[in-house]
């Protein structure tokens, strides 16, 4: 059976969180650094915009809901969302 694109993006997304959560610790959690090299490796676009290192560990802190140091796959999603609107708004007002 064939994915549509919206199937193979939901599991392109789960895919890439598993990809760097395994790596160490706890396999359901991305750690600080997990999630830097997630962020470099999978968004360096995105990435090469952010200048500030303690914005981008603003970022990561407010991210995480739940105080654990960590990223799970919820506020992982959480990220994702946000940085989604923000590309369509984007691109929303490159069309005017």
């Amino acid at each position: 059976m064939t994915m549509t694109d919206l199937e193979t993006s939901m599991a392109t997304i789960i895919a890439v969180f598993q990809k760097y959560s395994e790596r160490e610790g706890d396999k359901h959690k991305l750690k600080k650094s997990e999630l830097k090299d997630l962020l470099h490796d999978e968004l360096p676009d995105l990435m090469a915009h952010v200048k500030d290192q303690a914005a981008l560990d603003n970022l990561m802190e407010s991210l995480d809901a739940d105080g654990d140091a960590e990223c799970d796959f919820q506020e992982f999603m959480t990220f994702i969302s946000m940085v989604t609107v923000c590309c369509h708004e984007f691109f929303e007002h490159e069309d005017e």
